[in-house]
């Protein structure tokens, strides 16, 4: 199984998890949309892939830019098959010292972003019953860890409209995958905002120290093909720490089943 001759858009795709991800579904034979804030970086990750890319630039905060940048994404080769939600922006303050614009931006661009882009496609692909959507999301999406109450809020959020969405459209064909990362090496931590709003520009150790991109999206793919629901990449205590909270495979086909046994209707009707 490989994504040979799919089409996959990738956002936050010219660097770290994005980049390596786009790597490796180019080796598959994959099309590429890759999209991001700096064009250079994403030419750049284009000629590494080589193959068929679209570069396709845009803010995903910008909601403006998003039907514009929809309908070239499909139309360039006939659908999207795979759409990677990535971009994203992590913390590092504590709660007490942070300003409420921090918390703004971090869900703007964590949990509003990916939310409106798959808003804007998922007619599409529903109309087509067919199609991928994954979400990076984080061990701290899954347990509470400090100096990062917004991100953990944003990427707790995204995991549960990620498994409110699956349930109501895996019986069309659709396919949804909450993908957790633990400590990988990327300039996440470099890109962190601070109490003020700053870009913290200092990694960490277990960043450092964490897991190479090109490990880690091996695994996510492999799982994406596979079908898992959710996908813990992680080594030591945090992938203990993911393990701990995921979601039993029996809890997610019971919600999924909801929508076979008439949910919609009676909910509609009044009666459930």
């Amino acid at each position: 199984m490989s994504f040979k001759g799919q089409t996959a858009w990738i956002t936050g795709a010219s660097s770290g998890i994005g980049a390596a991800l786009a790597k490796a579904l180019a080796a598959q034979g994959a099309r590429l949309v890759l999209s991001g804030r700096k064009l250079d970086a994403l030419e750049a990750v284009a000629a590494e892939c080589g193959g068929d890319c679209l570069i396709l630039p845009f803010e995903t905060t910008d909601i403006a830019a998003l039907a514009p940048a929809v309908e070239q994404a499909w139309n360039w080769s006939g659908g999207i098959d795979l759409l990677v939600n990535n971009a994203g922006i992590s913390q590092r303050s504590l709660a007490v010292e942070t300003g409420y614009a921090v918390y703004e931006r971090i869900i703007d661009v964590d949990l509003l972003a990916p939310i409106a882009l798959t808003q804007a496609i998922l007619p599409r692909m529903v109309a087509r019953k067919s199609g991928r959507l994954a979400y990076i999301s984080s061990i701290a999406g899954k347990v509470g860890v400090p100096m990062r109450t917004a991100y953990c809020a944003a990427k707790f959020g995204i995991a549960g409209y990620a498994d409110a969405l699956r349930a109501e459209v895996a019986h069309l064909g659709l396919q949804v995958h909450n993908i957790y990362p633990g400590s990988v090496r990327t300039d996440v931590s470099r890109n962190a905002l601070t109490a003020d709003g700053s870009k913290r520009g200092l990694s960490d150790k277990a960043i450092d120290n964490g897991i190479d991109p090109a490990v880690a999206v091996a695994q996510m793919i492999d799982e994406m093909l596979a079908g898992a629901r959710e996908i813990i990449v992680a080594e030591g205590a945090e992938k203990a720490m993911g393990e701990a909270r995921r979601t039993p495979d029996a809890l997610l086909d019971q919600i999924g089943s909801f929508m076979a046994a008439g949910y919609v209707e009676r909910m509609n009707d009044g009666a459930e």
